[in-house]
């Protein structure tokens, strides 16, 4: 099951909303906010408005809150503004401002967030090596 939400016709650029949404793809819901509060990007503060809508979405739907994460998470590119400026000479450049659609989709993962990471990794036996290689008298500090 998953949640969306869409915000369409943002007044910034999609390369630099591109920036923000790479900073939170695939990470758990609550980190995802975390990372976008401490940022400092006009940016963040659209993808945030966006990420609470879907999270909203996802409780309407019955979701668990505590397995939620960004399954996916895009900026495509909107209508774009054409403006004048005035050149020397009379000619004239043309000043793009470009406008952007951000799309986010929630999904629920098999396992709760704070349950993955408590999970020791498997296969990993302490002390056995050191830096991948395995223990050597002289590495171990016996003999000299």
């Amino acid at each position: 099951m998953e949640a969306k939400a869409i915000t369409r016709y943002l007044r910034i650029s999609p390369r630099k909303l591109r920036l923000v949404i790479d900073t939170v793809r695939s990470k758990p819901v609550s980190t995802a906010l975390s990372i976008l509060e401490h940022l400092n990007k006009k940016g963040a503060r659209m993808v945030t408005k966006t990420l609470k809508s879907a999270q909203a979405n996802a409780k309407v739907k019955k979701m668990d809150e505590a397995r939620l994460y960004v399954q996916q998470i895009k900026a495509d590119g909107g209508p774009v503004m054409k403006r004048y400026m005035s050149r020397s000479m009379g000619r004239a450049d043309v000043i793009l401002k470009r406008m952007a659609h951000l799309t986010i989709v929630l999904g629920e993962r098999e396992r709760p967030v704070s349950a993955v990471k408590a999970e020791p990794e498997a296969g990993k036996e302490k002390g056995s090596k050191i830096f991948g290689r395995k223990k050597t008298k002289q590495a171990a500090g016996v003999g000299a």
